[in-house]
C-alpha cells in the first residue's frame, strides 16, 4: 500500500486538489481511503464521500496536527488495510510554516498558493523543501511573470521537486497529479521514519501556563537574539 501525505498552508486548496485528483484515481479503478487530519472541525470527510471512497476524519484540538497524525498513523493505515486500499491518502491541516509531516517511504505532496507572495517559498519550512511534488494552486490569478518568479523561488528551496500547476476549482492539473501518484515508486513499512524533525519546542506554553514574564517559563526556548536555551527539569 502506497502512503500519499499531502500538507500546505491554510486556504492554498488542498482538499479541492485532492477531489479532483481522487476522481481521476477512482476512473482508473484504484482502490483508496482517505484520513483528513484538522485541528479544531471540519466538513471535509462529506466532500471526500461523495466520491464513494471510505473516509476517517481526526481532530487534533490542543495537539500539533502533524504531532497527532504521527502519534495516531498506525490506526490510519489499519483503517485503510481493512479497506483493502492500494493508496492511503493523508491530508493534515495547514499550520505553522514548520510542519515536517512526511515519512521516508511516503510520497509527500506540498500544495502552496502562488497568491500568497513570492517570497512566500523562502519562508516556508520542511513540509516545502523535503517534498517530492509541489502542487502550486491559483497560479491563474496572477501574471505570467509572478508565475516564472514563483516558480524558481520553489526550485530554490527544493531544487529535485517535480512542479505541478494546479486549479482546485476547474480540476486542471489534477490528472497529471493523479498519474505521479499512480506512478511513484514507494511502499509503506513498518520500519518507517519522518524525513525530517518535527518542530521541537517543549514549553510551558504548550501545557497551558497563560502567564507572559519569563520567570514563569521553562523548557527549551528561543530568544529575541536567535539564541537556544533550555530552562527547568
Amino acid at each position: 500500500m502506497k502512503l500519499i501525505i499531502v500538507a500546505g498552508t491554510p486556504g492554498a486548496g488542498k482538499t479541492s486538489v485532492l477531489i479532483h485528483a481522487i476522481r481521476s484515481l477512482n476512473e482508473l479503478q484504484k482502490k483508496l481511503s482517505v484520513v483528513k487530519v484538522d485541528c479544531l472541525g471540519t466538513d471535509d470527510d462529506v466532500r471526500f464521500s461523495k466520491l464513494d471512497i471510505p473516509v476517517l476524519v481526526g481532530l487534533s484540538k490542543d495537539m500539533c496536527p502533524d504531532h497527532f497524525f504521527i502519534y495516531n498513523i498506525d490506526e490510519m493505515i489499519e483503517f485503510a488495510q481493512l479497506n483493502q486500499s492500494e493508496l492511503l491518502i493523508m491530508e493534515t491541516a495547514g499550520l505553522c510554516h514548520r510542519c515536517a509531516p512526511y515519512t521516508a517511504n511516503s510520497l509527500g505532496i506540498c500544495v502552496i498558493d502562488a497568491t500568497s507572495g513570492p517570497n512566500s517559498p523562502v519562508k516556508t519550512g520542511p513540509f516545502l523543501s523535503s517534498a517530492d511534488i509541489v502542487a502550486i494552486t491559483k497560479g491563474d490569478i496572477i501574471s505570467q511573470a509572478e508565475r516564472e518568479i514563483f516558480r524558481e523561488r520553489v526550485l530554490e528551496i527544493n531544487p529535485t521537486c517535480i512542479i505541478i500547476d494546479v486549479n482546485g476549482l476547474s480540476g486542471q492539473g489534477c490528472k497529471d497529479l493523479a498519474n505521479q501518484i499512480i506512478n511513484s515508486e514507494i511502499k509503506q513499512s513498518a520500519e518507517d521514519v519522518l524525513r525530517h524533525n518535527a518542530p521541537f519546542s517543549v514549553c510551558t506554553l504548550c501545557v497551558g501556563e497563560k502567564r507572559i514574564d519569563k520567570q514563569h517559563h521553562r523548557g527549551l526556548l528561543r530568544k529575541i537574539d536567535g539564541f537556544e536555551t533550555y530552562t527547568g527539569e
